[in-house]
């Protein structure tokens, strides 16, 4: 790499033997024209989306108030104290074309609004989901123009529910109405991907073994490009360098702990997923934060379980229950408290995804003001598969004016998809409508509620 005095391209890279490292968004990067320039760095807008599966509780999901702000916490949203002001929460949107009501269809219309062609084979039919949309305009100037994870390390195939498709629910992202995107839910595989170069199965175990680090690859472009970077800009690589090795610490001791595990030896189980859901959830945000941090992508998307998942949360809750069939509690108040534990959960994941993201540093601000994320559920109250009064939060900051702290309640339901156009039109996604809107929502960045 050849450092000069002009200011370094935002696409800078180091490199190294396999090894490729972008860099966070450095003073340096910024051109000397005018003394407002020199100070901070001009910040991208990026778009991110978190999936819940199966709704939750709504008595215990609704922020109480009617005064449209965002004051005491329901019971399910509490661990977002901390970034409350950056969150607004939705009353009443809905997902019209997700019925006549499934779980296939909540997971496939979640990104979409699109009404899934009823099939259980390969000439399934959808939409082209919204961030896909986003990734092919704010993605074109990025390594990856999206990010599709997931925490579900196999994927079903064949009639998966009633009568649709698998597909519909192993994928949240769509390029086309006939291509689903997959998701990948392995740590050291995404970590590769954003870092280093990739192999088959063999050739990355072989990288594994003699690989340190992959900061080791790049040392000599680091003292290199140290040399030229001032105080703030040097602080502010070392937080980033610190943040990658430790994502590398988490993934090798999750190998580690694989191979000391006790497991029978021909198990087929993958390197370096760490054995807590809570653990591998929290490491596959950090990537996200890593891979958003080195512009590596503008455009996430995460699948925190799949439709109809069987899951335990045990350690996490104290709930023995597989998930799916405790969010059908037939109105039992027992299992919906325990369902609203779950919930409650996952948000608590959330918030943590919310709190890496404040506590980066990015431009003048930090990734999370320079970000929009949606997080929310394609079911509404998943005992009668509804999708109506759908869990939807927004978080974000200054990137498109976002005003947080509040609670949006409608009166009357409100596509989802007015929520999507409303989004991808403050990153820079200009299009009449998307799917069934009926308009974009002013409300959302305006001081002005419903």
């Amino acid at each position: 790499m050849i450092i000069t005095k002009k200011a370094l391209p935002r696409r800078t890279f180091l490199r190294g033997m396999g090894a490729t490292l972008a860099l966070p968004l450095l003073d340096a990067m910024v051109p000397a024209a005018t003394a407002a320039t020199k100070t901070a760095a001009l910040p991208v807008r990026r778009l991110g989306y978190v999936f819940m599966p199966m709704g939750c509780d709504q008595s215990r999901w609704t922020p109480p108030g009617t005064d449209g702000k965002l004051g005491e916490l329901s019971p399910i949203l509490q661990s977002l104290s901390s970034v409350k002001e950056h969150v607004t929460a939705f009353t009443n949107l809905e997902l019209r074309n997700a019925y006549p009501g499934s779980h296939a269809t909540s997971n496939a219309a979640f990104l979409s609004a699109a009404k899934a062609k009823h099939t259980e084979s390969s000439d399934y039919y959808l939409g082209t989901s919204a961030d896909q949309l986003a990734a092919q305009q704010i993605g074109r100037e990025t390594q990856l123009p999206s990010l599709e994870l997931s925490m579900d390390m196999l994927q079903t195939t064949g009639q998966c529910d009633n009568g649709y498709a698998c597909v519909y629910q192993n994928n949240l992202s769509w390029s086309s109405p006939t291509t689903p995107l997959p998701s990948e839910a392995h740590p050291r595989i995404v970590f590769e991907r954003l870092f280093g170069e990739g192999g088959n199965l063999a050739e990355r175990r072989a990288v594994l073994r003699k690989r340190a680090s992959l900061l080791d690859w790049v040392v000599e472009d680091l003292a290199s490009l140290k040399r030229e970077l001032g105080p703030r800009d040097q602080a502010r690589l070392s937080e980033y360098l610190d943040t990658v090795r430790e994502v590398e610490r988490r993934i090798q001791k999750a190998e580690a702990d694989v191979a000391t595990s006790g497991l029978p030896t021909d198990l087929e189980r993958p390197l370096g997923v760490p054995a807590a859901y809570a653990d591998h959830a929290r490491l596959m945000f950090d990537l996200q934060v890593l891979a958003m941090q080195g512009d590596i992508t503008r455009v996430c998307t995460f699948q925190l379980a799949r439709e109809t998942s069987n899951r335990t949360y045990v350690a996490e809750t104290g709930v023995a229950d597989p998930h799916h069939p405790l969010s059908h509690h037939g109105n039992d108040p027992e299992k919906i408290a325990r369902m609203a534990k779950i919930n409650a959960f996952h948000v608590s994941l959330f918030a943590y995804y919310l709190e890496r993201l404040k506590a980066t540093p990015d431009g003048n601000g930090s990734l999370l003001d320079h970000s929009l994320i949606l997080y929310g559920s394609g079911i509404g109250n998943p005992n009668i598969h509804d999708h109506t009064n759908l869990p939807v939060l927004v978080a974000g900051g200054a990137a498109g004016g976002m005003k947080g702290g509040r609670h949006i309640r409608y009166t009357e339901p409100v596509p989802l998809a007015n929520l999507h156009l409303t989004l991808l039109d403050k990153v820079g996604v200009k299009i009449d409508s998307f799917a069934d809107s009926t308009g974009k929502m002013g409300d959302l960045f305006s001081p002005v509620t419903i």
